[in-house]
């Protein structure tokens, strides 16, 4: 004797049961989520066995929860691959500035003013080479003195040119100033919106 009980169930049922509405149980249906007893006779409701329904739709449920489980992952991941990504930016650009303050790394806005300061240097002395050779020059009539006396002149340019000298400290003086300058844009950038510097 065969004492298992069916208990059935029709859409409205089933829809109240799951906390969904009919619409979504007629889509379970459709989807071949949900499956009826048997085809209905005309005008007669269809009946669900209640006990292999519930746990397909229980099996429904896990599915979708795990497919979100796994989107939610991959975005876990991305997010978690840009934060590895902007502390390693952080980090690089930390290691650049101490090096920048030590010296031992020079930007190169920094490098062209220091350039720029010598090539001041040799163009000032070049300007001044007439003034300093005219009255000299006007009073030597023989070729051969005149190139002694400008090659003389050239080689004192050039002694003194050999003997200017990287100043680290002014450097270091430049590279504070222009950080409390990057700061202050900073304050400001954010004090408009327009940066959220952590």
């Amino acid at each position: 004797m065969n004492n298992t009980f069916t208990f059935e169930a029709t859409k409205p049922e089933l829809a109240k049961l799951f906390g969904v509405s009919e619409r979504t149980v007629e889509r379970l249906v459709q989807s071949a989520i949900l499956q009826p007893i048997a085809e209905p006779r005309k005008g007669a409701r269809q009946k669900f066995d209640l006990c292999v329904n519930v746990k397909k739709y229980i099996d429904h449920l896990i599915e979708q929860t795990s497919k979100k489980d796994g989107k939610y992952s991959a975005m876990e991941e991305q997010r978690l691959a840009a934060e590895v990504s902007i502390k390693k930016a952080k980090a690089t650009i930390a290691t650049l500035e101490a090096e920048e303050l030590k010296g031992k790394m020079h930007r190169a806005e920094d490098i062209e003013n220091i350039t720029e300061g010598l090539v001041y240097a040799i163009r000032g002395a070049l300007m001044a080479l007439p003034g300093r050779l005219a009255v000299d020059v006007a009073n030597v009539t023989n070729p051969a003195e005149v190139a002694t006396l400008i090659r003389n002149e050239v080689y004192k340019i050039m002694t003194e040119l050999s003997q200017y000298e990287y100043d680290s400290s002014k450097y270091e003086e430049r590279v504070r100033e222009r950080r409390k300058w990057e700061r202050a844009d900073r304050k400001k950038d954010v004090s408009d919106g327009d940066i959220n510097d952590d």
